[in-house]
């Protein structure tokens, strides 16, 4: 992307094409106020349907298959949060958290960077449909990190995400009281 700003004079000139290819956050208006929302990359938006296969990869069983995929599609798109996340699924299926809370925790930091990047906007509720895969991940996360011993850990991102969505749709915060 160019440094130099565009024609309007609001920011940075976009390379052709206007390829986003870096996971933000934007404010969302709703009758209910504002709100934040993670808008995904350009590539890995292209990839939904993808996504959706390896779903049914997996739900027929074809693991391996579905794990070759979601590496490929994590070539293309590094920031793509729902490949991190079934691959971090997977690896739990597996009986693996140490590898599922790598790939928890890279989908969680990456989400992290864009909010500091945005200025730590919130809230950033479970119930848009961009911000799903973060608590996703972030969900994961705090269950591999119990499971591993690092209830401190845990603890940590849960005092992180909490302020994000007070209602905690996904009973994250109960999981380091279990």
């Amino acid at each position: 992307m160019s440094d130099k700003p565009s024609r309007s004079g609001r920011g940075p000139r976009r390379r052709p094409g206007g390829a986003q290819e870096k996971l933000a956050v934007v404010r969302r208006e709703s009758p209910a106020g504002h709100a934040w929302e993670f808008v995904h990359p350009r590539c890995s938006r292209r990839r939904k349907e993808d996504i959706e296969e390896v779903e049914a990869m997996v739900g027929a069983g074809e693991t391996e298959i579905a794990r070759d995929e979601l590496v490929w599609l994590l070539a293309e798109c590094p920031d793509f949060l729902d490949a991190h996340v079934q691959l971090g699924l997977i690896a739990l299926e597996e009986d693996d958290p140490k590898l599922a809370r790598g790939h928890f925790g890279r989908a969680y930091e990456l989400a992290i960077k864009a909010l500091e990047a945005a200025g730590g906007p919130r809230p950033v509720p479970y119930a848009l449909d961009g911000n799903k895969g973060f608590f996703q991940a972030a969900k994961g996360l705090v269950h591999c990190l119990v499971e591993m011993g690092r209830k401190q850990s845990a603890t940590d991102v849960c005092l992180r995400i909490a302020p994000l969505d007070p209602t905690d749709p996904l009973g994250i915060q109960r999981i380091v009281h279990r």
